[in-house]
């Protein structure tokens, strides 16, 4: 066939395949108008889960009446003019496709009205670009869409769609998304003519974080660290869950790249180091994070619907997200730390005869399996005398206070002084506020892994010679890789020359991983390189060494602890970095307040 120019209609309905997948595809489109039109209250309508329907009004600042076609024709936009406004966006569109897209799929039409207008005017359109003929409206200031029938012209696409409760959920999970992008917007959801959701503009952090949590629940409010670090011309703000928070799939995770909702993978690799080491195995972290930055130092334009960006500087961003992240998540303490049993879920039995009886269900902060402690038969005398050759003066104070029964509780640490050690586990210790019950084995084992972690990367990393060098095959890329970074392998205890096209030696290793497979692990850092641009695959494998070394020397369960060792354990903990949670990701303690405790027992009720 002989070259030749495709409709507008036909080109319209092209490029709507990467703009319109699903009814929430053109929710998203359209509040992105709205919030560049500077709205402040936005409602969206929606009939059988948008496929009848999908009706957006917002009181933004209008469309004059001699653009109205121009906004229902491709590439044209008040967004951009040129080059230099492409490399620096900071609108959420200004591609111009939007609309003629989404009208080339389904029958739409516009309201819109400025203020100084005299009446608003409504124009239709079928995707064609053509035959536009403004037609006044009472509508107020602002502008209202309306998408009827989607897929009407195009059955095979319609095909495709899921039912409408399904659909509907794909706009209701949108709108959430979008709703913490702006607060300053209200927005009102309405389904088959029933109010779904109604969020009031929210200026103070109160208001914010009273959205957030009808979003993302009370729990993530109560059990999450406060996110404000700036840096190398970047800040970072918002909410990241505990630790001991987290979700079976990554579902409630929410990163906005100026105010623009993205999915990433530099930022999620970011964020998954920085959770490395205290989050349980297979869990996935809860956040509310809004990175913002120079517009010139990131691409919007890298995706069909704008889900992707690419950073000029990725190798900064990484770095900046993950020393933010990290440090915050170190930087809590017992006393800041929110490890508290939800009382909530400690229901009374009815029962006549004895009220003040209490059913305990599993806590909703317990979202990790319950400690496992381990049985290897492993003396700890040693590390008891080393507490008590540093500590003499805190063993000494400790004795002093459970001698003392009439000893004011004020000015307490804040994990408070041992009382007991339960079932030779847990340990039972009172608070300025109440009681807190500690997994010895898990909080020693932390304690025991910071130090260790301090004392190997404090010092140059130890190398071991190799008797026998050892050749590793590799791509040709990876060769000229690991010869370009030889200095960043070298630092890392590794010494490697490059011998052919596609063959690097090994000369040294680090000495904790003279027993692991280094041939692998060479590979797989060359490969974490060429994808993320960095790897922290060597220190990853060397903190697994170290974990291991200080689970194995912690308190063992049924080791019985005296009030001492207990006391000097709390001390540390205090001191620690991510002490709320072991190696492997579980709570090391819990907290029940005195108001908690009157409520079990039904105490002034």
């Amino acid at each position: 066939m002989r070259i030749q120019t495709l409709p507008i209609q036909l080109i319209n309905q092209i490029a709507a395949g990467e703009v319109v997948e699903r009814p929430s595809s053109i929710v998203k489109e359209l509040l992105e108008n709205c919030f560049d039109a500077g709205a402040t209250h936005i409602q969206i309508d929606i009939e059988q889960g948008g496929i009848r329907l999908i009706k957006v009004g917002d009181n933004g600042c209008g469309i004059v009446k001699e653009d109205l076609p121009l906004a229902l024709s491709r590439h044209a936009t008040s967004k951009i003019s040129s080059l230099q406004d492409l490399e620096c966006v900071s609108s959420m569109g200004f591609r111009g496709e939007a609309l003629p897209s989404i009208s080339s799929v389904a029958r739409l039409s516009l309201i819109s009205r400025t203020v100084k207008a005299e009446c608003a005017w409504k124009v239709s359109a079928d995707g064609s670009e053509k035959d536009f003929n403004p037609q006044p409206d009472p509508h107020p200031a602002g502008t209202t869409i309306e998408v009827r029938d989607l897929f009407y012209n195009t059955p095979a696409r319609r095909k495709f769609l899921k039912t409408e409760k399904t659909e509907f959920s794909h706009i209701e999970n949108l709108l959430k998304k979008m709703a913490l992008s702006r607060f300053d917007v209200g927005f009102v959801l309405n389904h088959n003519h029933r109010e779904i959701m109604n969020l009031k503009p929210a200026e103070s952090v109160q208001q914010q974080e009273k959205r957030i949590a009808s979003i993302c629940s009370t729990a993530f409010m109560e059990s999450s660290v406060t996110i404000d670090f700036e840096a190398s011309g970047m800040q970072l703000s918002g909410w990241v869950g505990l630790p001991t928070y987290s979700r079976s799939q990554p579902d409630m995770q929410f990163f906005y790249v100026n105010a623009r909702l993205i999915k990433d993978r530099l930022v999620s690799h970011a964020i998954k180091q920085a959770y490395r080491d205290v989050l349980f195995h297979g869990r996935h972290p809860v956040f509310v994070l809004y990175l913002n930055l120079d517009p010139t130092l990131v691409d919007v334009n890298a995706h069909p619907a704008k889900l992707e960006v690419r950073f000029r500087e990725g190798r900064t961003v990484h770095d900046f997200l993950f020393k933010a992240l990290h440090r915050s998540l170190a930087d809590v303490r017992p006393g800041q730390q929110k490890n508290r049993v939800n009382t909530e879920v400690f229901t009374p039995i009815g029962n006549s005869n004895n009220t003040s009886v209490a059913h305990l269900k599993p806590s909703r902060l317990a979202t990790t399996p319950p400690p496992v402690q381990s049985s290897l038969p492993i003396q700890v005398e040693e590390q008891i005398k080393a507490y008590t050759a540093l500590y003499p003066q805190a063993i000494n104070e400790s004795d002093r206070h459970n001698d003392s029964a009439t000893e004011s509780l004020q000015n307490m640490p804040p994990l408070g002084y041992a009382i007991a050690h339960l079932h030779s586990i847990f340990i039972l210790s009172e608070t300025e506020k109440g009681i807190v019950l500690v997994d010895a084995h898990a909080a020693h084992e932390r304690v025991s892994y910071e130090r260790l972690k301090q004392q190997y990367h404090q010092g140059s990393v130890p190398t071991q010679p190799l008797l026998l060098p050892i050749k590793i095959q590799v791509s040709s890329a990876e060769a000229d890789l690991a010869e370009q970074q030889h200095q960043i392998f070298f630092s890392l205890g590794f010494e490697i020359n490059r011998s052919g096209p596609e063959t690097i030696v090994l000369r040294s290793t680090p000495a904790l991983l003279q027993k692991e497979d280094v041939d692998t692990l060479i590979k797989d850092i060359l490969a974490d390189i060429v994808i993320h641009g960095m790897s922290d695959r060597l220190l990853e494998r060397c903190n697994e060494i170290l974990a291991t070394m200080a689970c194995h020397g912690a308190v063992r369960a049924k080791r019985k602890l005296t009030v001492a060792e207990m006391n000097v354990l709390l001390r540390d903990m205090e001191k620690t970095e991510r002490a709320g949670q072991c190696n492997h990701g579980r709570p090391t303690w819990v907290e029940l307040s005195t108001s908690d405790l009157d409520r079990f027992f039904l105490r002034g009720q």
